[in-house]
């Protein structure tokens, strides 16, 4: 089986990879919208850990829109959660078998409910594959720090290619630094550099 994996080059998408590494053939996909040259980092991040890359462009339309969402919204959730689903739907029109992702069961945003996932997997006849659902956080860091090398630090200066990355770029454009220091709160983010 052919999957492509949502890839941002931190721990939890690295895991869900190293997780279906020993069942399907694996290729790592580096969203972007073409705002930063962050997925760069997301596909170093795959060589280091022995994976085929593929960058996905994702419609620079949906980044505005989720911006201006999270400005509404004055937190970037449902922002974020707008950009996962397009890049889902961008990853499903391809031509692998199965689609997967890194979320986990303990993740906030962005999130991939049961409907969603059939939806996508009905109207592209594709699989959607989510191998850490059923993983909450400490089982995820415990067994990033056996298999991964990490680099950690506040969200705003660790790039590791993401979509929170490009959204904070184009805020920034149209709002101001302040903005997003107002929108986005300040959280530790990984990013992926060699396997253990």
């Amino acid at each position: 089986m052919e999957v492509g994996l949502l890839y941002s080059g931190g721990k939890d998408s690295t895991l869900a990879a190293l997780l279906l590494e020993p069942v399907a053939d694996v290729t790592l996909l580096c969203g972007t919208f073409g705002v930063t040259d962050d997925y760069e980092h997301a596909r170093a991040a795959a060589d280091a850990v022995g994976f085929p890359s593929e960058r996905l462009d994702l419609a620079p339309s949906v980044a505005t829109d989720a911006v201006e969402q999270i400005v509404m919204d004055g937190y970037p959730r449902n922002g974020i959660q707008q950009v996962h689903e397009h890049a889902l739907e961008r990853a499903a029109a391809t031509d692998f078998d199965a689609i997967a992702d890194g979320t986990r069961r303990d993740d906030r945003v962005p999130t991939v409910e049961r409907p969603l996932a059939q939806s996508i997997e009905d109207r592209h006849s594709v699989a959607h594959l989510a191998p850490l659902a059923g993983v909450g956080r400490s089982a995820i860091d415990t067994l990033a720090e056996a298999h991964l090398d990490i680099e950690t630090g506040p969200s705003e200066t660790v790039s590791k290619g993401d979509y929170e990355t490009e959204l904070r770029a184009l805020l920034a454009d149209e709002y101001g630094r302040e903005r997003v220091e107002s929108v986005f709160p300040s959280h530790t983010q990984s990013r992926v550099t060699g396997r253990r």
